[in-house]
C-alpha cells in the first residue's frame, strides 16, 4: 500500500494536463431529434464460446462500422479472446479474433493471464486503434492497457505498447468507454484506476497515436468508467459509473479543455456501479444509455436510452432491453453513423446486441 500511495503521489506531482479542443463535429442548429428503431438483432457470435461481454463500436470510411467485444468460456477464463465483426450492407460479418493471452504476451514480452474491456478509435488516416485490457499476475486492479493498431481497418493488427498510464509499472488502468475526437486530428482515451481508490481519467493522443498527456478527473475516489462528451470548444463532460455510497450516476466538467475538472452534483438517476455510455448527436442534443433501477428489479435487468437538452435534466427515449429481476442488459455503447444510431450491448453474458435507430430532426429547440 505504501508504494501505491507513493507511486500515485508521484504520479499527479508531475502530472502536465494540457488543455485541447474536443471536435463539434458536425454539429449543427439545437433541434429535437425523433428516434425510430429499424433493426434489433444479436452481432454473429464466436463458435464454442457461451460468455460474451463489453463491446465496442467505431465508424470506418462510407457507412461501414466494426464492433469488438470479448467472448469466451466464462469472464477472466484462459480461453477468452477478443473478437471483431464488420457492419456492412445492412449485417454482421463472421466474427474474427483480434487478440488473445497468447498473441499479446508473445508481443508485449510477459506472460497475460487475462483479458478483458477492449475500446476502439478510427484515426483520420484510417487505422484502427483498439485499447484492450490486460493482467499479468493478480486481478483487474493490476490491468495493464494494450495498444493494438490496424492498417487494414481490422483485419489484422499489431501491437503499438503498453500505455503509459502509472508509475508503479503501468498497473491498474483500465479502459471501457468510447474515445473522442480533437480539433487537430488526435483523440481522447477515457481510462480509470482501480488499485484500493477507484477514479477516472483522460488520456490524450496526437494524431499519429502518439500518448501526450493525461489527466485526473475530479477528486473523487470512488468513480470509474467515465463517458466524455464534448459540450464546446472548451467545455467537456463526463458521467461516470458511481461505486460509491450514492448510487446514481456521477458527473464532472471541465471548462478549459480536460486540463482541469470540477465534480458537479450526481444526477437524479440510479447507478448501482453500472457503466454507462453518452454522445452528442449532430442535432445538438445528448443521449445517454444506462441502467434504471425499477421497483423490483436489480442492478443491470432494465437498459434505458435517455435525451437531454443540457446534460443535466434527462428524459426517457425507450426502454431498450428489460426483463426479469436478474436478468442482464449491460455495459452498452453507441454510435452515429450518418442519420442512423447504433447501439450495442451485453445481452446476458452470452451475446452482444445490435439495435439500430433512424434519427429524425424536427422543431428547433
Amino acid at each position: 500500500m505504501l508504494l501505491v500511495i507513493g507511486a500515485e503521489a508521484l504520479r499527479w506531482s508531475r502530472a502536465a494536463h494540457a488543455a485541447a479542443r474536443p471536435s463539434m463535429g458536425s454539429v449543427g442548429p439545437a433541434a429535437r431529434a425523433t428516434l425510430t428503431e429499424l433493426s434489433h438483432t444479436h452481432i454473429p457470435a464466436p463458435q464454442g464460446m457461451p460468455s460474451a461481454h463489453a463491446s465496442a463500436l467505431t465508424p470506418l470510411a462510407g457507412d461501414g462500422m466494426l464492433a469488438f467485444w470479448w467472448a469466451g468460456s466464462r469472464e477472466s477464463g484462459p480461453d477468452v479472446k477478443v473478437f471483431a465483426s464488420r457492419w456492412r450492407n445492412g449485417a454482421w460479418s463472421a466474427p474474427w479474433v483480434v487478440a488473445s493471452r497468447e498473441s499479446l504476451g508473445k508481443e508485449l514480452g510477459f506472460g497475460v493471464r487475462r483479458i478483458g474491456n477492449p475500446v476502439a478509435w478510427t484515426d483520420r488516416s484510417g487505422k484502427v486503434h483498439v485499447y484492450v485490457v490486460a493482467t499479468g499476475l493478480g486481478g483487474w486492479a493490476a490491468a495493464r492497457i494494450a495498444h493494438i493498431v490496424s492498417n487494414d481497418s481490422g483485419a489484422t493488427f499489431t501491437v503499438r505498447r503498453v500505455l503509459p498510464t502509472s508509475p508503479l509499472f503501468n498497473t491498474s488502468a483500465l479502459v471501457r468507454t468510447s474515445p473522442v475526437a480533437l480539433s487537430d486530428g488526435g483523440w481522447w482515451l477515457p481510462v480509470y484506476f482501480e488499485i484500493g481508490n477507484k477514479y477516472p481519467m483522460l488520456m490524450a493522443f496526437d494524431a499519429d497515436g502518439n500518448p501526450t498527456s493525461l489527466a485526473r478527473i475530479g477528486h473523487s475516489t470512488s468513480t470509474l468508467q467515465p463517458a466524455i462528451v464534448p459540450v464546446s470548444a472548451t467545455e467537456v463532460r463526463a458521467l461516470m459509473r458511481d461505486d460509491g455510497e450514492q448510487e446514481r450516476v456521477q458527473h464532472a466538467s471541465s471548462r478549459d479543455g480536460g486540463a482541469s475538472w470540477e465534480d458537479l452534483p450526481a444526477l437524479e438517476l440510479p447507478n448501482k456501479s453500472t457503466s454507462v455510455a453518452a454522445i452528442r448527436l449532430t442535432s445538438g442534443q445528448f443521449l445517454m444509455l444506462h441502467n434504471h433501477i425499477a421497483a423490483g428489479g436489480s442492478d443491470r435487468n432494465l437498459l434505458r436510452l435517455s435525451i437531454s437538452s443540457d446534460m443535466r435534466t434527462w428524459h426517457t427515449v425507450t426502454d431498450i432491453a428489460k426483463g426479469p429481476a436478474g436478468d442482464e442488459f449491460s455495459y452498452p455503447t453507441m454510435q452515429q453513423v450518418g442519420n442512423e444510431l447504433h447501439i450495442t450491448y451485453t445481452w446476458q453474458r452470452q451475446n452482444i446486441a445490435h439495435h439500430r435507430y433512424k434519427i429524425t430532426l424536427g422543431e428547433s429547440i
